[in-house]
Order: structure tokens, then sequence, then C-alpha cells
């Protein structure tokens, strides 16, 4: 998973950033909420831990914040306010789950990882649809416009993980991850050169091109060039 985790203190910032990872996610910090929600905003995040008294912009408001503009990514709140009316408030205010403080790692990794599970696309989804971009997996067959693309395996998968993120950017690491299956230094060229190669192949000669680089950060497929 791909994690981030909006925490103003830094020793249990700290804390869960290693405790996650050693758990086998990747993880991102942000320290308050205005840099939090910029942080989600970017997308490709697959459950946000988020802090309720934060700096900035509490941890609610951010969650609020998201789910006004139709961000629907799995949230979990962590608080010291752990009375069911304080839970209720901040499910209400968009949170997916509410965990008081003091809490035990496991728990919440557990309850990270179901989260995780209730976001992810489910193995009925056997199409996907960017414009007029579609990926058919059950027969492993792409059209745009109508016209088929031939795409070789690794292409597939790589157009595959792109438009299950629609709309969000993936970074070189979580393709590296989970298309390629490596785990070393992202800075690595195969990314380029797959993605250069798909490009070419489903936005040559079609218009909007749907397949965008994020500079610094990654790439996004979206309908237009917004």
């Amino acid at each position: 998973m791909r994690l981030l985790i909006v925490e103003d203190d830094r020793d249990a910032a700290d804390y869960l950033r290693k405790a996650f990872r050693e758990a086998g996610h990747v993880v991102d910090v942000a320290s308050d909420g205005e840099d939090g929600l910029a942080h989600a905003l970017d997308g490709g995040y697959d459950v946000l831990v988020v802090d309720r008294m934060l700096p900035r912009r509490d941890g609610l408001s951010l969650i609020a914040e998201l789910r006004g503009r139709g961000d629907k990514t799995p949230s979990l709140i962590l608080s010291a306010l752990g009375q069911v009316d304080d839970r209720v408030t901040g499910l209400r205010a968009g949170g997916d789950d509410y965990l008081p403080k003091p809490y035990a790692f496991s728990e919440l990794l557990a309850r990270v990882e179901a989260l995780a599970r209730r976001g992810a696309p489910q193995a009925t989804d056997t199409m996907y649809r960017v414009a007029d971009l579609e990926l058919d997996r059950l027969a492993h067959r792409c059209t745009r416009a109508g016209q088929e693309i031939v795409l070789q395996p690794r292409e597939f998968r790589l157009l595959e993980y792109l438009m299950r993120h629609a709309g969000q950017v993936v970074t070189r690491t979580m393709l590296l991850e989970n298309v390629w299956d490596y785990h070393f230094d992202p800075q690595t060229n195969v990314i380029d050169v797959h993605v250069s190669r798909l490009r070419s192949k489903i936005d040559k000669g079609f218009d909007p091109p749907l397949l965008h680089t994020v500079r610094g950060a990654g790439y996004i497929i979206r309908d237009g060039a917004r």
C-alpha cells in the first residue's frame, strides 16, 4: 500500500512511518492539515491516516474538503477524543474509520489494511474506461475510439494499473512495485521506456492525449489535458 500519514507530533509520525515501512508499505508524512491536503490531492494513496487535531487545518476539515472534491480515498482518523459523539462526528465528516488514542499498532495496521481492501477494485471489475480508451481485462483487449491497440504483456499491465488509478498521480515507485515487482532505485529508466512506448500507442493519432507526465511526481491518465 501507499499511505499518507498526517500527524503533527514528530515522534508519533516517525514511529508510524517506521512501523508501516517495516510492514512493507510505502509511506509519506505531512505535519499539518494544509500540507496533508496538498499531498492527498496529488492522489495515488490507498489509505489516509489523519490525526484529528492538526495545525493550519484540522483533520476533519481536511477529510471533508476531500469528500467535497469527490475524493473517496479511504481515511482513518486518529484522535485522543474517543467518546461516542466524537467518533460519530468524525465518521460524519467523511472518515471511514476512527481509532481513539492510545492504540496498538497491530490494530491500526489491521484497520488500514481492511480499508485498503474495501477501496480496491474488485475482481468483478473487468473493464476500465477513460474517455474513448477501453481496457477489457478478461478479453485482454485494448481499444481507443473503437480501434484495437495491440499491447505487449508489460504494456498491458502498465496501462491496467494507470487506468485503475485514473485521475490520480502514480509514482515511479508505485509502478516499479506493482507492475514490475521491483524494490530498488526508482531512477531506472525502465519506466520511462515503457511509458513512452505506451503513450505512442494510446495517444498518437488520437485527441486529446490521455497519458501525462507530472514533473517530479510520476504519471497520470485522465480525460483531457487539465
